[in-house]
């Protein structure tokens, strides 16, 4: 996705947002990352000290692990902050 589609994607999801939630609200995250402790860790880390529960899958035949992070955010520039700091992270999709 280059800037201008990232820009327009996150604008239309800060709009979503403040229509369907009321703030702060609990927001669950859904990523899917290949196996490598490394790129889990850098997840972990990007969510460190925000209070989130953290769980995680791997999938049958454990390429890939699914995380899905909850966490109490104050808006959705909260929101879109942390998904702009995990989307740094190579191989990591979000869902």
């Amino acid at each position: 996705m280059d800037k201008n589609d990232s820009a327009a994607f996150y604008d239309r999801l800060r709009e979503e947002l403040l229509k369907s939630t009321t703030w702060p609200s609990d927001y669950l995250y859904k990523f899917i990352v290949p196996s490598d402790p490394e790129k889990i860790n850098r997840i972990q880390a990007v969510f460190d000290n925000t209070g989130a529960v953290i769980e995680s899958r791997q999938s049958r035949k454990g390429k890939y692990t699914s995380l899905s992070v909850t966490v109490n955010l104050r808006d959705p520039d909260a929101v879109i902050s942390f998904y702009r700091r995990v989307g740094e992270i190579p191989g990591v999709i979000s869902l």
